[in-house]
């Protein structure tokens, strides 16, 4: 089989490898359809802590079993599934506590490589977090399970009641689907961003309005601001920014990662006085992912919009290189 490695940061070779046997509880995995992510993207850049290289990368994906090891139940062999890369142990002291997404062992038993043509899902995955697909959602759909299960933790951490008013910050894909899935639920969505292309697809997909830096947001709530801020970026001047927008008592969500050690400087009178919450959000539980597998089901989103291309596997690089210029959304691998 053929299956893409990061080798170092700007560079990604196709190996050619034996098809792996499933062990027991684990499956085989045909991939039919894999997405790049913006993880993916940072690794492709300058490395990343969680993706070893040189080694196979990818964790967006769907497809078909190709075979069950001993021990699995609930699945058989050619069966469409849709899944996620992750799965919590169920016994260490966060899991204990509930908080499974912070589990202690779940970023060191990824199931990485979807930018292959299979792949193993290990056992805690298959058990937990592996679903069967419905042929009224593609695998292209499917494929967007794992993301939106971030965006639903996010979602439910910040827990907007209806008729918010919510500032999304950045137009990338978390941000086009935190859009869609607030909407769901009757908030009021005002998304900023750079990029005209991605600033209109976010009013296509349900944004109420749209700024562009060099105008005034207050205005959209009567100066009194937001009553929660989503930042999506990843950006240092945009974390540091965020609490511009933000009302008394307010939350402002800090999504995207920044590269750890980094050190921020918040005004101490403003979060003080103001009551203003910094949240960090990462990953997610079962219970998001049932819950976004059945958003996925219900046909409410318009997840291929967020597509702007497909490759094959002997075309990731370019892939990377037109996400790496800014140019497109997510890229769709099929292998």
């Amino acid at each position: 089989m053929k299956s893409a490695y990061l080798i170092k940061p700007g560079r990604i070779e196709l190996v050619e490898k034996s098809i792996p046997a499933p062990g027991e509880g684990e499956v085989l995995i045909r991939v039919k359809s894999a997405l790049t992510c913006g993880t993916d993207l940072k690794a492709y850049l300058r490395g990343h802590p969680l993706i070893s290289m040189p080694g196979p990368f990818g964790h967006e994906f769907s497809g078909v079993i190709a075979e069950v090891g001993s021990g699995v139940n609930g699945f058989k062999k050619d069966e469409p599934v849709m899944l996620v890369h992750t799965a919590p142990c169920g016994e260490c002291e966060y899991c204990k506590r509930g908080f499974f997404n912070l589990c202690s062992v779940l970023t060191k038993d990824m199931t990485l490589g979807a930018f292959s043509e299979y792949i193993i899902v290990n056992k805690r995955v298959v058990k937990q977090n592996m679903f069967h697909k419905p042929d009224s959602v593609s695998f292209e759909q499917a494929a967007f399970l794992e993301p939106l299960s971030c965006v639903v933790h996010g979602v439910r951490v910040l827990n907007p009641q209806g008729k918010d008013n919510v500032l999304i910050i950045g137009t990338g894909p978390i941000g086009l689907l935190f859009i869609q899935v607030l909407k769901l639920k009757g908030v009021n969505v005002a998304v900023l961003g750079r990029n005209s292309f991605k600033l209109n697809l976010a009013k296509e997909l349900g944004a109420d309005v749209i700024f562009t830096y060099s105008e005034d947001l207050l205005n959209f709530t009567d100066g009194f601001g937001f009553d929660s801020v989503i930042e999506c970026t990843g950006k240092k001047e945009v974390w540091l920014k965020s609490v511009s927008y933000i009302r008394k008592g307010g939350t402002v969500l800090l999504f995207g990662g920044l590269k750890s050690g980094t050190e921020v400087c918040y005004n101490a009178g403003r979060l003080h006085y103001d009551e203003i919450t910094l949240k960090g959000v990462f990953h997610y539980t079962p219970d998001d992912i049932k819950e976004a597998a059945d958003l996925i089901k219900s046909g409410n989103l318009k997840l291929t919009k967020l597509i702007s291309g497909n490759f094959s596997l002997s075309g990731i690089t370019v892939a990377f290189e037109k996400l790496s210029k800014g140019e497109g959304i997510k890229y769709l691998i099929e292998p």
